[in-house]
């Protein structure tokens, strides 16, 4: 049987003819991988910029949201599992509607007067079908709009460097700053996300988010490492760190929701190395 090597993320799937990668978006057919959910959107709203969240590009203003299904990580409490690793997620490609690029631009195009200021890639991960964005980005530039995604940063760097030209902001995951943390809870590869975001700030508007999990990422130690090794990058200090409060879901019940003031006392600590903090959900 014919098999073929994705490319996209550290775990270079090797997915025989008619077959799913781990994440469960990219397929092989005629022995070349693909984006299996290229154009099937599961998820489409009008949303805040500040959802993404993105606290310091074009403030008040609105974006288009798009999102898939599928998932490279395997984050026991993700927020959006319906759509990103659950058994439900696995076959929402079943149930998906088909957007082209062309029809998705033409709908962002639709609410410039309500305030739309163009399309983010997000709620699952994106990144996994990459050339969707690709596609839908180049148009999106094209009719002066702009392009934002929300992403874990789980992907190889020539993955990143076809999107970059067309890619104004991201909002980037740094879940936690331990190859433990990634490889044993997430099921990542901490060094892989290092470098993305690593070039990824060096090319456009970066932020971040640290959602942090009692007993997992909430250590003062771990936020000082943190904040350190982004002040490091160039324009560091100046790069926004989103600090996000958890709640039990998903696979994840075992503890209690993180606790505000513990929140907060991170925020101070990671003020010592950026300038710019946000603390969520609190």
């Amino acid at each position: 049987m014919c098999k073929a090597v994705c490319d996209v993320c550290f775990r270079h799937c090797v997915i025989p003819e008619g077959g799913t990668g781990f994440c469960g978006g990219r397929v092989c057919k005629g022995g070349k991988v693909a984006a299996g959910n290229y154009g099937l959107v599961t998820s489409l709203a009008l949303d805040p910029i500040e959802k993404k969240p993105l606290a310091q590009f074009h403030p008040g203003s609105l974006i288009l949201s798009v999102g898939s299904y599928g998932c490279n990580l395997r984050c026991p409490f993700c927020q959006n599992n319906s759509i990103s690793w659950s058994r439900e997620a696995m076959t929402m490609g079943e149930r998906a509607e088909y957007i082209s690029p062309e029809t998705l631009t033409e709908i962002a195009a639709s609410y410039r007067n309500r305030g739309n200021i163009g399309v983010a890639f997000t709620y699952n991960e994106p990144l996994i079908g990459y050339e969707y964005v690709l596609d839908t980005a180049k148009l999106v530039t094209d009719i002066g709009m702009k392009n934002v995604m929300v992403t874990n940063g789980t992907a190889e760097l020539p993955v990143l460097r076809k999107l970059l030209p067309y890619i104004d902001a991201m909002n980037i995951d740094l879940k936690g700053f331990t190859e433990h943390y990634y490889r044993d809870v997430l099921g990542g590869d901490f060094k892989q996300v290092l470098d993305f975001i690593t070039e990824a700030a060096a090319s456009c508007h970066v932020e971040l988010t640290t959602l942090i999990i009692p007993d997992e990422n909430d250590s003062e130690d771990e936020m000082r490492e943190l904040t350190a090794w982004v002040k490091a990058l160039p324009g560091g200090e100046d790069i926004p760190l989103h600090i996000s409060r958890f709640f039990p879901q998903f696979h994840m019940t075992d503890r209690d929701a993180t606790d505000v003031s513990h929140i907060y006392h991170l925020a101070e600590i990671a003020r010592e190395n950026l300038k710019n903090i946000y603390t969520g959900n609190c």
